[in-house]
């Protein structure tokens, strides 16, 4: 079982940018779609954008033109450039895997512990 560990978040004033990584400690080559899933307080999850193993991407219409997904195989590691942040998109922010076209997985690794991301106004 693949263990995922998040991390990059933090505090940014609104406009600003962020880059998240997510090292999985085993090969992440064979997962054919991971994702990038956030929770903000009081909220259910929400998978904001996914990738395949080679590399195409699909975000959620709330991040879409804002954010990048992107992998690198041989480092095991999943990425989210987020730009352009604004204080709702506050949240802690996971990876995992993911389905097709932002639907969700058969099967989720375990999660990891996530990563805070603020953003204020």
């Amino acid at each position: 079982q693949v263990q995922l560990v998040e991390s990059g978040g933090g505090l940014v004033q609104a406009g600003g940018s962020l880059r998240l990584s997510c090292e999985a400690s085993g090969s992440i080559f064979s997962i054919n779609f991971m994702g990038w899933y956030r929770q903000a307080p009081g909220k259910q999850r929400e998978l904001v954008a996914t990738i395949t193993r080679s590399g195409i991407p699909d975000y959620a219409d709330s991040v879409k033109g804002r954010f990048t997904i992107f992998r690198d195989n041989a480092k095991n590691t999943v990425y989210l450039q987020m730009n352009s942040l604004k204080p709702e998109d506050t949240a802690v922010y996971y990876c995992n895997t993911a389905g097709v076209r932002l639907s969700l997985p058969d099967r989720y690794a375990d999660w990891g512990q996530g990563t805070q991301v603020t953003v204020s106004s």
